[in-house]
């Protein structure tokens, strides 16, 4: 992203395209999908990873630009930050304990950790992500954009 300017357009985005079903062209494609992340700026690297977001961008822009989309089907919380910030109260102690939590939030909500390769640790060690999570949201992403498709055919 950050040499691009295209928002994950890296092996995180690839990860995060193969865990909804989709590829580039369908993901990338506004009437589909909006991506909205918790800053608007790179706020730089910490010691492990990518310092947290700026605590002033969502407060400040997230109810504008939602109240543009009025036809949201499905929202992706990636990460603790966006997890925190829209789950309140039902988020869980931890981001694990939030994911496993995952049937609490769906259809119209899901948790998911960050797709990063740093997360592969994680991911080995929480097998039940891709073998029950992942499944249920490709099937939830599929209908969400077969319902779009035929709204925008009507």
């Amino acid at each position: 992203m950050h040499e691009s300017g295209i928002a994950w357009d890296d092996k995180s985005g690839e990860r995060l395209r193969a865990w909804l079903g989709v590829n580039a062209e369908e993901f990338y494609d506004a009437n589909q999908f909006a991506i909205i992340p918790m800053g608007f700026c790179y706020p730089g690297r910490g010691k492990s990873g990518d310092l947290p977001p700026r605590p002033e961008c969502a407060p400040l822009w997230h109810d504008s630009l939602f109240a543009l989309l009025p036809q949201v089907q499905l929202q992706l919380l990636v990460g603790k930050y966006a997890q925190t910030a829209y789950l309140g109260g039902a988020a869980k102690r931890t981001l694990t304990e939030t994911v496993r939590s995952w049937q609490d939030f769906a259809p119209a909500t899901f948790p998911l950790p960050h797709p990063s390769p740093r997360n592969n640790i994680w991911l080995r060690k929480n097998a039940w992500f891709e073998r029950e999570l992942v499944p249920e949201l490709q099937r939830v992403v599929r209908a969400c954009l077969s319902r779009s498709s035929e709204d925008t055919a009507e």
